[in-house]
């Protein structure tokens, strides 16, 4: 399917998702982070690190050296900390807060956005389009270029150190990775001075949705979308698995949407980059992937070198989001988690289960009854053989046998909707 073909296919038709208006969304919101102790002292390393991106030097050494630090052990805060960090953790407000500014309103806005930062005036703020634990993200015109753009405002970046680990990382790899099916990010604003930097103001280019509020606002995504869809995933997978990068947090909510259908991978927060000569367990020892989207392999062990099929794994779980409009996996825990894919694609083989290094799952899986497949033609019913052909080669429970991106093939995709 062409792009000019595509981009007459509508998403937002007016219609109106339950629970009010559809919102917009900004490129690469960051979901809430996990609350974790680390020794204070490593927020002037972060510090230097953040400084560093803005200068083109040895960048491509500098960003194999971040990645290849000593991993710092996590150590588990206290229940009143965790009770403290939850009360900050607020749900992102996605919808955009239509409220229109008389221009006094919008100086004040501007003013409380920006503080004190010397670059404000390039940017005139709009309105507020989306608040969470992280900070605010405000719409804004680009005085410059005069593009619509999205800033992102980071308050108090280093207060918790596993936060602004995430920021940097997200920060260094969207500034490598540069492709069509990725959010750019534009500009970084620059602290008026080391001493006084504690925000940080990271400008994306404005998207107008993302693919969870698509899904849940259009009832009737016909196959041409999927098509649509699928073919830029899985063209931005094959750019970022290139790159030894792992994105490890694919889901809906990351993945950014405009009107004309066209896609965006965001939030590399938690992605990791796979150099070979690295010792494995360095980038496998934090949390990954949104639970329901989370492979098999990541809710059996967190210190297996995992292959890209972590991501292809999420993939499948997309697919299958976009024909039923519910989340195929919606595990209440890792236990529940293992038992709704075993009532799908029934017990995994010996073979598979040997290869998990959790014991722990190991043993849950071999004690687990024998579960018989269930038909991908009985849990989708009316959906074209061959994409269910493809969904179920995405959602195979060993990942030694879900296909790469490169490996689907785009062609494969045209024959796939072609009836």
């Amino acid at each position: 399917m062409k792009r000019s073909e595509a981009k007459r296919l509508p998403l937002f038709s007016g219609r109106r998702e339950r629970g009010g208006d559809r919102g917009e969304r900004v490129g690469s919101t960051m979901p809430r982070c996990s609350p974790t102790s680390h020794p204070a002292r490593r927020s002037a390393t972060l510090a230097t690190g953040f400084a560093f991106i803005w200068g083109e030097g040895a960048f491509v050494d500098g960003l194999r050296l971040f990645f290849l630090r000593p991993s710092c052990r996590v150590v588990r805060p206290n229940k009143a900390i965790r009770r403290r960090r939850k009360k900050r953790s607020c749900s992102l407000v996605s919808r955009r807060e239509e409220v229109a500014m008389d221009p006094q309103r919008k100086a004040v806005l501007e003013n409380e956005f920006f503080t004190e930062y010397g670059e404000a005036s390039r940017y005139h703020v709009q309105e507020v389009i989306g608040k969470g634990s992280y900070g605010v993200v405000g719409a804004a015109i680009d005085t410059h270029t005069g593009e619509k753009v999205a800033i992102k405002k980071i308050n108090d970046v280093f207060e918790h150190i596993s936060d602004a680990t995430r920021i940097l990382r997200e920060i260094k790899l969207l500034r490598l990775l540069r492709h069509p099916d990725i959010v750019e990010i534009k500009h970084i604003m620059l602290p008026p001075s080391r001493r006084e930097f504690k925000d940080i103001y990271v400008v994306f280019e404005l998207m107008e949705s993302d693919l969870h509020q698509v899904i849940k606002a259009n009832d009737d995504l016909t196959p041409e979308h999927h098509q649509f869809f699928l073919y830029q995933l899985l063209r931005a997978l094959k750019y970022i698995h290139a790159a030894n990068v792992f994105h490890r947090d694919l889901k809906p909510k990351n993945i950014l949407a405009n009107a004309d259908c066209k896609l965006k991978i965001c939030d590399f927060g938690l992605a990791r980059v796979a150099f070979n000569d690295a010792p494995s367990a360095i980038f496998w020892t934090d949390y990954v992937a949104t639970r329901w989207y989370r492979a098999p392999e990541l809710c059996g062990s967190f210190f297996s070198k995992y292959t890209p099929a972590i991501d292809i794994w999420s993939i499948g779980c997309i697919f299958a989001e976009m024909l039923t409009g519910k989340p195929l996996f919606p595990g209440k825990n890792v236990v529940h988690q293992l038992d709704l894919m075993t009532d799908l694609l029934g017990t995994p083989s010996a073979e598979s289960i040997a290869r998990i290094r959790n014991e722990k799952a190991r043993r849950y899986l071999s004690n687990m009854r024998k579960k018989p497949t269930i038909p991908f033609s009985q849990k989708f019913p009316g959906v074209d053989p061959l994409a269910l052909h493809l969904l179920e080669r995405l959602l195979a429970f060993d990942p030694k046998d879900r296909p790469t991106a490169e490996e689907i093939g785009f062609s494969n995709l045209d024959a796939l909707f072609s009836k």
